[in-house]
């Protein structure tokens, strides 16, 4: 049976066929009959291998290998499968899938239609969880620098889960056990299923833009499996969480593994009754402290008016406290003394210091040549330089001297000049 190009197997028209030179079979339709025997005879199986040379269109099918030590088949997952893979396919990754085995009769090849697939002693969630940790990890998403503190009396908290879920009265019965003065916004969302995380990371968003401001966002559920959970996986979320402006708490109720959630939130909450916990203080633990604390005031106080008033006893002992115009007495007797020691040392240094200045003008009388000249001396002078004439060299006939002499002095004209060496002979 013939449609258009592609030659179907048809047993009954074609059973003759093969059988001899006289009557051949196309290749075409040699294939068909093997895909029809191959299709009959294997059914849906499990194949254990190794992934191998990997191939991602753009047409979202995956193209691979699976080999073993031996041998290798061809396998691909058409894209209404792969999109629903929650880790991601690697070359070497160990897989267990089931398929059918299919002939492609155009170029004579067979290969695996997978339509599941898990990685070989790990489950597919372990393996997405991983792969996802790896790389958040690596952008510093889950660093505890970037963990900010939650408020100590927080008054306006936000919960992003179900309204109905049993999260939600868990969280309310525990904080009004231990506090009263706050007020909760409920913001809702999914928090299971395939649209749970893009609603989860929309409040975590919209919590941010609230007015008044939160003091806490919570983000959690409650208790269920893996998969009920995953959603606090998810990438979106988990970002949403990390960036998030106000002080996050990740509350969802599986003390046995930790989410994504848990990680990339400021603080991690076993349950939602033990996120009322971590962000409410105890009323009666508070009010057992501020009895303690006032306790430790009163004993402090009483301990200080103690020593205050001891010293106060000390004090009043003293004779200045007792007597007052005492001290007045005492330091005005003492700086009247230390009056009478300046004046005294005023006056001697005084006396001192003339009794030196009449010296030393003594001395400089004594050295002066005024006082020489009123012993008979005199000095002479050329009149005209008004230098000093030492030695009967420096005389010249024509020369006008000035001759001072005790009480005056004389101007007179050299008109013949006797030297030493001229009297001697």
């Amino acid at each position: 049976m013939i449609h258009g190009k592609t030659t179907h197997w048809d047993s009954d028209r074609y059973e003759a066929r093969g059988h001899s030179p006289d009557v051949p079979l196309s290749v075409d339709q040699l294939n068909w009959y093997v895909k029809n025997i191959v299709q009959e005879a294997v059914p849906k199986v499990w194949v254990e291998g190794e992934v191998t040379d990997l191939s991602r269109p753009s047409s979202g099918h995956l193209y691979f290998s699976l080999k073993d030590e031996n041998s290798q088949i061809r396998a691909v997952v058409w894209r209404s499968v792969a999109s629903r893979l929650r880790f991601k396919l690697a070359d070497g990754q160990a897989l267990v899938v089931s398929g059918n085995v299919e002939v492609y009769p155009p170029r004579g090849t067979y290969q695996l239609v997978i339509d599941q697939l898990q990685p070989k002693g790990m489950g597919a969630l372990q393996i997405a969880f991983q792969q996802l940790h790896q790389k958040l990890q690596a952008e510093g998403l889950f660093d505890s620098g970037r963990k900010k503190t939650l408020p100590r009396f927080p008054t306006r908290i936000g919960f992003v889960t179900s309204p109905s879920g049993a999260a939600i009265h868990d969280f309310i019965e525990a904080a009004t056990s231990r506090w009263n003065h706050f007020r909760l916004i409920v913001i809702p969302a999914r928090v299971q299923g395939e649209s749970a995380a893009q609603e989860i990371a929309h409040g975590i968003q919209l919590a941010q833009r609230l007015r008044p401001r939160l003091d806490v966002l919570v983000v959690g559920r409650g208790g269920g499996s893996q998969e009920d959970l995953w959603c606090f996986n998810e990438e979106k979320v988990v970002r949403a969480l990390a960036h998030c402006k106000l002080p996050t708490v990740s509350a969802v109720g599986h003390e046995i593994d930790v989410t994504l959630a848990d990680m990339a939130a400021d603080c991690r909450a076993l349950t939602p009754t033990h996120a009322a916990q971590v962000i409410f203080p105890d009323r009666t633990e508070l009010r057992r402290e501020l009895l303690q604390t006032r306790a430790r005031l009163d004993s402090l106080l009483r301990t200080r008016v103690t020593h205050l008033r001891r010293r106060i006893q000390d004090l009043a002992q003293l004779s200045i406290l007792g007597r007052p115009h005492e001290l007045h007495k005492q330091r005005r007797q003492k700086l009247d003394d230390l009056e009478l020691r300046s004046r005294s040392l005023a006056w001697t240094q005084w006396k001192h210091r003339r009794e030196r200045l009449a010296g030393l003008a003594r001395a400089v009388e004594a050295l002066s040549p005024l006082s020489v000249l009123h012993r008979g001396y005199s000095v002479t002078q050329n009149y005209e330089s008004g230098e000093t004439i030492r030695q009967a060299s420096d005389f010249y006939t024509g020369q006008l001297i000035q001759t001072i002499v005790g009480g005056g002095q004389a101007i007179s004209r050299i008109e013949q000049i006797s030297l030493e060496s001229e009297t001697k002979k």
